[in-house]
């Protein structure tokens, strides 16, 4: 069983992806999350986690998701982390999910993804996107045969720094980053209401015709990224940049 989560694409267009090679069924943890109910698994093939890397680790409301639900049937678990550019020592934190949970460690591969993080990182233009998902392709084609073969994943080597990364950088990316309060949308705003839809957490409600963002955001950049008009900005820190979203690729 697939699981994956994803705030513009990219791990969805993976988990797609490694679907066609292994043909095994794919669940979206967003649709899951949305509804807010605790979530049961059960299946005979391993468990694949396809996540996106938030500062060097999984997201942490992937992490909850993963611990507060149930898995049943097949104890073996991979994890596939897209990235816009290296995922340091995640690997580290995707196996103290396993122990916990009790699942037989499979490995942990990177997937290199067109960035999406447009308040803080360069966003690449369409062509420049299209270029890393198609050099990204055969690594995610040889994962998905490695799966389906029930076969480890390599080890990856981590440096000294990634693990400092990974420890130290992710806590103060929450810290100091991670909130809604600088979300706002301008006058292009169609009252569409897609940013609602897409939001993973719940996070934004219509007032006066215009989104507005709570308190519960997770920074997966839904919401900006997929605005149909642009409309959706960060304090000043997203004006003028292009917004990056995977429209999904059928393999």
């Amino acid at each position: 069983m697939i699981l994956y989560f994803s705030g513009t694409g990219n791990s969805r267009y993976t988990a797609q992806v490694i679907k066609k090679v292994t043909s095994d069924e794919v669940v979206s943890i967003n649709e899951l999350m949305k509804k807010g109910n605790r979530a049961s698994f059960d299946s005979k093939e391993p468990f694949v986690f396809i996540v996106p890397t938030y500062a060097w680790r999984m997201p942490k409301v992937v992490e909850d998701f993963i611990k507060n639900s149930e898995f049943i049937g097949s104890t073996q678990a991979y994890f596939i982390l897209t990235c816009g550019s290296e995922i340091h020592n995640a690997v580290h934190y995707a196996k103290k999910v396993c122990d916990m949970k009790k699942f037989v460690f499979m490995g942990c591969s990177t997937v290199i993804m067109p960035s999406n993080y447009v308040i803080m990182s360069g966003v690449p233009d369409e062509a420049q996107a299209s270029s890393i998902i198609e050099k990204a392709l055969p690594k995610i084609i040889s994962i998905g045969e490695k799966i389906k073969k029930h076969q480890s994943l390599e080890e990856e080597e981590i440096t000294t720094l990634g693990k400092v990364m990974s420890r130290f950088v992710n806590p103060l990316f929450y810290m100091t980053y991670v909130s809604a309060k600088g979300f706002y949308a301008t006058d292009e705003c169609i009252n569409c209401k897609k940013c609602v839809t897409l939001c993973p957490m719940n996070n934004i409600k219509m007032e006066n015709s215009k989104p507005k963002w709570e308190r519960n955001c997770t920074h997966c950049m839904a919401c900006i990224c997929g605005c149909p008009k642009k409309a959706i900005e960060y304090k000043n820190k997203s004006k003028g940049k292009p917004r990056y979203y995977n429209t999904g690729y059928s393999c």
